[in-house]
């Protein structure tokens, strides 16, 4: 198949596209500026998924359209907002889709999307997923949990955490539970449902098969580590979201209300998605294992 991939630069996007190389498809990758490929096989084309006109005869002859697009905090000032980059940029491709005859589209979308979640977040990737079910493709949506992996940012980012300081500093109590799920098995996710017709006009929700709280994830890395269990500095969570209401306006602040609204009601599933895709998740401890340096 010839494939057309809007935010395959990105983590996910650079798994799937070594992936569906190796599977033998063409893969036509939407970029802002081209670059340098280590991976055969794969044709970039500059545009913006904000702006139709300059990406959509790029779609011109693809069998298949897939959206990874997405942000986890806004930045209005650099033209990042959810609204943008969520819906916009769906309701293009969508289009695109639609103008080039392409029928099969994928749609990466997040655990916990509903229509009436608390986040902006999670409304406006339900807004976005609302788009492709109305589209008339032939579509399949993703809900993935916490994805870890090489180069991830949450889980690296807590294990250099439990490195360089005393402590680790934590939002609530952390009992609130997540089942992170590895980036090779949703990008694989991705690749198998391009010749499954079973999975057209379904919704996915991916986890991993261990479900951990906060606090037993931050364990998890330190003995990954090789580090004794670390102090946890619990921050009420009242007192962290009076703080963060005033202070996420500044782009050096950690987190936003909707990170925080999102960490603390959960994102776990019931892993009914291994049923149609036959295969075992990575476990969380052998998958950064594969990654995170002894030091």
């Amino acid at each position: 198949m010839k494939i057309f991939l809007a935010g395959g630069t990105g983590f996910v996007g650079g798994n799937l596209c070594e992936i569906l190389a190796a599977s033998g498809h063409e893969v036509r990758l939407l970029v802002h500026r081209r670059r340098d490929s280590k991976i055969a096989g794969v044709e970039q084309v500059e545009g913006d998924a904000a702006d139709l006109e300059s990406f959509a005869g790029g779609v011109s002859g693809c069998d298949a359209v897939i959206n990874l697009i997405g942000i986890i905090r806004e930045f209005p000032g650099k033209g990042m907002t959810f609204e943008k980059l969520h819906v916009e940029a769906t309701r293009n491709l969508v289009a695109a889709a639609g103008m080039a005859g392409s029928r099969r589209y994928l749609q990466m979308s997040a655990l916990g999307t509903r229509p009436q979640a608390v986040s902006f977040y999670h409304r406006t990737k339900w807004q976005a997923e609302e788009l492709v079910r109305g589209s008339g493709l032939e579509w399949t949506i993703f809900r993935p949990s916490l994805i870890f992996g090489p180069g991830d940012a949450f889980v690296n980012m807590l294990a250099d955490q439990i490195r360089k300081l005393p402590f680790v500093p934590v939002i609530g109590d952390g009992q609130y539970r997540m089942q992170p799920i590895a980036v090779q098995d949703v990008a694989r996710c991705f690749a198998m449902a391009l010749g499954m017709p079973q999975t057209i006009g379904k919704s996915f929700e991916l986890c991993g098969a261990d479900r951990l709280t906060y606090l037993e994830m931050i364990d998890t890395i330190a003995k990954v580590l090789g580090r004794s269990s670390p102090v946890k500095m619990k921050n009420p969570l009242l007192l962290m979201k009076l703080a963060t209401a005033l202070l996420q306006q500044f782009p050096l602040y950690p987190v936003t209300m909707d990170q925080i609204q999102m960490l603390t009601e959960e994102s776990i599933c019931d892993g009914s998605w291994r049923e149609t895709f036959g295969f075992e998740p990575v476990r969380f401890s052998e998958g950064i294992a594969s990654y995170l340096k002894v030091r």
